[in-house]
């Protein structure tokens, strides 16, 4: 049938006059759809509309799974030379044809089908996915600022209904095969080895949905169904982001609600809207966030960390969380405190953690079995990594280490999860301090995906390098900070929120600060991130960076942490928590926001970050970028607050900042690092990525 032509990315095959067509990308361990697979598929697809096979079976020869997308990189240069709408409706056209084909055509899922692939086994009459817990089928686009271009939109909600359809798209929430069935998305499920045998199977049985399955997504989708739905989705939308911060999940709807029963016209509106969302700010910087997160990704890739048993000793909040987790992700674990009774609560939390994220009760059972106490720390003897998780003292630290370094094998490392204390300081006495370094997890350790790893002079790159593999196996995003007061997040963390606590003292609401802070674009206002994070916790990083920054703890700390009130854990603070939420006051209508009430929190980030970067805390200023994201929740559609100054102006930004030293004192100066080379360079140029 495909006599005479050559396929770099296509393999086919033909049996019985069923043909299979498997996506093997040339040079790349995924397979992300590039405009040349396109460009392959269109001529496939032009010869099977000419021999009308008696059935089309789609699948994938990556063990990775089916596609993870399109390929971003490319779509980033249509970007930069406008030719989006082109790239776009020419991929629509490749995936239009395959729909049209007069024979039965199913898509042979496993693994990750991400994106552009899942709107390619959209245009297929069926879909046959493998049951098992790697199958993930999701349309993400979201995440990059845009929404799916090559016909997700106009497709997924005419197949399953628009109320299942929008939320996956809204949020970009991936699928399993068994959530993808009783959507409605794929059409059965089986045992992966049986994958395409089954698929052979349904290409005979012919397509058939449920009548009322049909009936609810028809129903859905009529002109007065899009009329009433809309505004009702895009009010639950706004109450979660804002419309000129991400403007894609606005014009998600929108895109939907405008499209009629013909599918010609719902793609003309999906390219069209692709193409201008492109030109966006937020989809250039969320673009470029997606390239920071794979080069921490790739971070202690090919290198075997050698750590199957990891020591954990502390079993508070941070230490039992770190031990859970590194249990979860499958290693052996030992956790140690003093008393039993210490450990309890963290082995009762790991179990609510594989509970939740575990499905059957084996693999919990599993889990929690490779998470043991070890009151007595025997442990330490036979584990790889033991990482100290004790409370901020500089000297119980060193008098911990001197009593379980002598236990080390040859190659252990020692690890602390300090949060500021400089590693210089804690190295001191040690036998080994090539093999000690610094693991910094955020709190909730489940939920927050960046790690500090902590350097210091005196540190082994190869124990670095397994380090940052430990972290990759743990599916973290590990980022390497020199190990001065404060590593990376919490020195600029810090005067955020010391300036957020200062200004609640002066008598600005809790509210209106918290409300200002979102309006920027930060996940969490900073009154109720301090009460989250613990008064506690906040007075005793505050007290050790305070110096080094050149700032002061606010009045009003030490009140709150005397009379028992630390924030969230104990349901009083600076609010007061019922049920894991905070229940903030009321503002006086009357109540005047004080114009540069924005600036003052948010440039004394900016000012530090800089710093920083100045002072070498990290490689360059990318990975500064990915690592206040990923570690504080930096506004994501900024960018990271280099690349803000960047597009807010570095000049512009600098005057600001003087303007605020001038009226509210020193500590607004700008700091050394503002004259940085990097300040000046593209933001938008890809962070150096390999193609796969």
């Amino acid at each position: 049938m495909f006599e005479g032509l050559r396929f770099n990315h296509w393999k086919t095959s033909e049996d019985d006059n069923v043909v299979t067509l498997t996506l093997d990308r040339a040079n790349s361990s995924v397979n992300a759809i590039s405009r040349a697979v396109l460009d392959e598929l269109e001529q496939i697809v032009e010869r099977l509309a000419i021999d009308r096979p008696a059935g089309v079976i789609i699948h994938s020869a990556k063990p990775s799974g089916f596609a993870v997308g399109a390929d971003i990189k490319e779509f980033v240069e249509y970007a930069r030379h406008d030719t989006v709408l082109e790239n776009i409706e020419h991929g629509q056209r490749v995936y239009e044809a395959l729909a049209q084909l007069p024979c039965p055509t199913v898509a042979a899922i496993h693994g990750a089908c991400m994106g552009g692939g899942t709107e390619l086994v959209l245009a297929c009459r069926q879909r046959i996915a493998a049951d098992d817990d790697k199958t993930r089928i999701a349309l993400p686009e979201v995440m990059l600022g845009i929404h799916p271009g090559w016909g997700g939109t106009a497709r997924l909600p005419r197949l399953i209904g628009a109320t299942e359809a929008l939320p996956l798209m809204l949020t970009g929430k991936s699928l399993s095969a068994r959530r993808a069935l009783g959507l409605g998305v794929v059409d059965r499920i089986v045992a992966p080895a049986e994958l395409l045998a089954e698929a052979r199977l349904m290409l005979r049985r012919g397509a058939s949905r449920p009548f009322a399955r049909r009936v609810r997504a028809w129903a859905s989708n009529t002109w007065l169904a899009r009329q009433m739905l809309a505004p009702v989705m895009l009010k639950q939308t706004a109450a979660k982001v804002r419309k000129e911060h991400y403007p894609a999940p606005f014009a998600t709807i929108d895109v939907w609600k405008r499209g009629g029963s013909s599918i010609r016209q719902r793609l003309k509106i999906e390219a069209r809207s692709v193409a201008k969302l492109a030109r966006t700010p937020t989809a250039q910087n969320l673009i470029r966030i997606f390239f920071l997160q794979e080069r921490l990704k790739g971070q202690g890739a090919g290198v075997d960390a050698g750590i199957r048993h990891v020591h954990v000793v502390g079993a508070g909040v941070m230490g039992g969380d770190i031990a859970a987790w590194a249990a979860f992700k499958g290693f052996e674990v030992t956790l140690q405190d003093r008393e039993m009774k210490f450990i309890q609560p963290a082995l009762d939390r790991a179990r609510e953690l594989y509970e939740k994220k575990l499905k059957t009760p084996e693999k919990v059972a599993a889990a929690t079995a490779r998470l043991r106490a070890d009151v007595e720390g025997n442990g330490v003897a036979s584990a790889e990594l033991a990482i100290e998780a004790i409370y901020e003292n500089a000297d119980a630290k060193r008098a911990l280490y001197g009593k379980i370094e002598p236990q080390f094998g040859a190659d252990e490392i020692l690890a602390s999860n300090t949060s500021s204390i400089p590693l210089d300081q804690l190295r001191e006495g040690l036998k080994a301090p090539q093999r000690f370094l610094g693991l910094h997890f955020f709190n909730p350790v489940a939920q927050m995906p960046l790690v500090e790893v902590v350097r210091h002079d005196q540190l082994d790159p190869a124990v670095e390098k397994r380090a940052l593999a430990f972290c990759k196996a743990i599916g973290k995003l590990p980022v390497a900070v020199k190990g001065t007061p404060g590593f990376l997040v919490n020195r600029i963390l810090m005067p955020y929120l010391l300036e957020a606590l200062r200004l609640y003292s002066e008598g600005v609401p809790g509210p209106v600060l918290d409300r200002e802070a979102r309006k920027f674009g930060m996940p969490m206002g900073p009154i109720e991130l301090a009460d989250t994070v613990g008064l506690d916790v906040c007075a005793s990083v505050g007290r050790e960076l305070a110096p080094f920054l050149g700032l002061e703890v606010p009045p009003g700390l030490d009140e709150k942490l005397d009379a028992g009130k630390r924030g969230k854990k104990d349901g009083q603070g600076l609010y007061v928590w019922q049920d894991g939420k905070p229940q903030k006051p009321e503002v006086d209508q009357h109540y005047v926001t004080p114009p540069d009430l924005q600036d003052r929190m948010i440039l004394p980030m900016v000012n530090e970050a800089i710093a920083c970067l100045a002072d070498g805390v990290v490689d360059d200023a990318d990975l500064l970028d990915a690592g206040v994201i990923f570690g504080t929740g930096f506004a994501p559609f900024r960018g990271g607050p280099i690349q803000y100054a960047r597009s807010e102006g570095v000049d512009k930004l600098k005057a600001r900042l003087e303007q605020l030293a001038q009226r509210h004192g020193p500590r607004f100066l700008p700091k050394n690092g503002w004259d940085h080379p990097a300040l000046a360079q593209d933001g938008l140029a890809l962070p150096g990525v390999s193609a796969d």
